[in-house]
């Protein structure tokens, strides 16, 4: 009925998405420029040594990757346990779906959707752990010196 004005509806909100992305960083980078030249005017805060910042939050070591990695495990480990499911508890499950009833197809939906969900999550929550962990000794390391 519509069908005439989704395709430049579409290409106009995925324009739009990507114009707002570009201007998100692009401003970033001017209110980072901005900070250093008030810096750089007004205080030094290196001098101010009682003011630091946790070391934590100083060091320049990030986890992102680890939490990625983790994450997509999850994610894989969850779909895997979702169609090893779905196949054992559903007979013909992947030969024949057009044989399937609505029921089983909504089924097979939530048993991959809570799989993915729960198993990228326990990604996340093993990330965090192993990030704790490194903090720790890190911090162990520091005080022993």
């Amino acid at each position: 009925m519509m069908d005439f004005i989704m395709a430049p509806l579409i290409v106009g909100i995925v324009t739009l998405g990507i114009y707002k992305l570009f201007e998100l960083f692009v401003r970033k980078r001017e209110r980072l420029a901005i900070i250093e030249k008030l810096n750089e005017k007004f205080i030094d805060f290196s001098s101010l040594e009682k003011f630091s910042l946790p070391q934590f939050v100083q060091s320049k070591f990030s986890f992102s990757a680890l939490k990625a990695g983790c994450l997509l495990m999850g994610v894989g480990l969850g779909l895997l346990l979702g169609f090893l499911i779905c196949a054992n508890y559903f007979p013909y499950y992947g030969t024949e779906m057009q044989d399937h009833s609505w029921e089983v197809r909504q089924i097979s939906g939530v048993v991959y959707g809570s799989c993915v969900l729960f198993f990228g999550g326990a990604g996340l929550i093993l990330a965090f752990i192993i990030e704790m962990k490194s903090s720790k000794q890190k911090k162990e390391e520091e005080v022993n010196k």
